[in-house]
């Protein structure tokens, strides 16, 4: 039953991720990059000072940010809070749903099926896409949804709705939405771990699937105000052990960086010869790897970040779009790139490993064997735990838009199931088929929403940026009158 289930979704992935799909995705975020005139190459300083330099001066929002949709109907503060974020606990949720497997165990499986120059196309992807992740955030800021108990949501599927009143391509997102957070999240999480810790310790991955289950239960339970609480301090601590790790193997095998990079450039337009247990790759291979994978891992143009952001409180959507940029440099040219040189300077690649099997060969390759388990354990236990709890966020919201409050009741109960059916799933590639086929279901009706919205961001770009701030939140969320397209 399974073997059928991988087969018929190796044959959806092959459909959706065809040359079609990869010219969307390069057109639309080439498209905001020229109408923003390269903001995230000539702003790179704003971004910068907006986002990681709040954090040194110790402020994530403005003052007031908010203030006036937290008023006027009697409810106490402190209630009202518990349905919304600081915009850095909004980004280490969306960090925590990007900086997951998918930087670790989803680069390396990218590089076992597209070769070394999947990583030239992910970089690019990562290049371009910043924009699109930036006016994606901005956009689900922007049309958000306030309801009576000052509980926030957001996404695509509002800005859909409000900004293009399309209600069937939004419901069409939220379902997508609901099948990427049940096999993408939580499904791909638990099984990463399971597969982890069956190669570091022989632990039952059943058993290490229900652990995480429980432990993501017990948090979001708590609402959103937890999961923001808990990302916070997760999603930093978890970043440092690994840049750390990867940072001593670049400085033991300094050596190979000129031949690593050289790879990478080369083989992103020539195909890859097999070399022991890897099979080789074509061009097309390379370039479907790094962009899904790519996509998967610091989801621009997704649409499941806006989701998490479009919670935060903060004094402009344009503000809190920002920091979707630092994601995505985080994620992509940090995180991904330090999994991409384990594995290529280390030579495993020829190994015929896959996925978190790949990564702790590498790493095993200069430290100890039990230091490498237990690194890449550790950090791919917090990656995929903080995933699967930021995750739900998009999950609950999904479900509310499709179903209704009173509906999901029950549903929400659904998220805990695909983890322990398939974590005893030996075929890591088969799996990741899922990922793929979530990607695309997602970022499909996403990318046609922002770029029909592209001139709302656009104003609402202006608008911050020339100081009129005619458009900040804490009017917006009382006012409902949003920007024309």
């Amino acid at each position: 039953m399974i073997d059928t289930i991988l087969d018929l979704a190796a044959r959806i992935d092959e459909l959706l991720w065809g040359p079609w799909t990869l010219v969307l995705i390069a057109s639309v975020s080439l498209y905001l990059t020229v109408r923003s005139r390269v903001f995230q190459v000539r702003g790179v300083g704003k971004i910068f000072r907006t986002t990681f330099g709040s954090l040194l001066r110790g402020s994530t929002a403005a003052p007031g940010a908010g203030a006036a949709s937290l008023e006027g109907d009697g409810v106490a503060m402190e209630e009202r809070k518990k349905g919304r974020m600081t915009p850095f606990q909004a980004t280490s949720t969306a960090l925590a749903s990007t900086v997951g497997m998918g930087s670790i165990a989803g680069i390396a499986a990218a590089l076992s099926i597209g070769g070394p120059g999947a990583i030239f196309w992910m970089w690019l992807l990562a290049l371009i896409s910043t924009i699109t992740k930036t006016a994606e955030i901005t956009l689900a800021v922007h049309y958000r949804d306030i309801d009576e108990t000052g509980r926030i949501r957001g996404g695509p599927m509002y800005y859909i709705r409000r900004g293009l009143g399309w209600p069937a391509l939004a419901s069409v997102f939220s379902l997508a939405i609901v099948m990427n957070a049940l096999f993408s999240a939580s499904l791909l999480q638990a099984h990463t771990v399971g597969r982890s810790f069956l190669a570091s310790y022989g632990a039952n991955p059943y058993l290490v699937a229900g652990a995480m289950t429980v432990v993501t239960a017990i948090v979001v339970i708590g609402g959103v105000r937890r999961i923001g609480r808990v990302s916070e301090g997760l999603v930093p601590l978890m970043s440092l052990v690994y840049i750390v790790g990867g940072l001593i193997l670049f400085v033991v095998n300094w050596r190979e960086i000129p031949q690593v990079f050289s790879d990478i450039f080369q083989y992103a337009f020539a195909p890859i010869p097999a070399v022991g247990g890897f099979a080789g790759a074509a061009v097309m291979q390379a370039i479907q790897a790094g962009v899904a994978r790519g996509m998967f891992s610091n989801e621009a143009g997704m649409g499941t970040a806006p989701m998490a952001h479009a919670t935060a409180e903060t004094a402009h959507p344009f503000q809190q779009g920002m920091w979707g940029a630092f994601e995505v440099f985080i994620v992509t040219f940090v995180i991904c790139t330090i999994t991409s040189f384990a594995v290529l300077s280390t030579g495993v690649l020829s190994s015929g490993e896959s996925g978190i099997e790949l990564v702790i060969l590498a790493f095993s390759s200069v430290f100890p064997e039990a230091v490498a388990g237990n690194l890449i354990s550790f950090c791919i236990m917090a990656f995929c735990l903080s995933t699967q709890i930021g995750f739900f966020i998009y999950f609950d919201t999904a479900l509310v838009d499709v179903f209704g409050k009173a509906a999901t009741r029950w549903f929400r109960f659904l998220y805990f199931v695909p983890p322990v059916i398939f974590a005893g799933v030996a075929d890591v590639d088969r799996v990741w088929v899922f990922a793929n086929i979530a990607v695309a279901i997602c970022a499909i009706p996403n990318l046609v929403a922002v770029l029909s919205l592209s001139g709302v961001f656009m104003t609402l770009m202006k608008d911050y940026l020339s100081g009129r701030n005619q458009f900040a939140t804490q009017v917006v969320d009382v006012s409902r009158e949003y920007v024309q397209g």
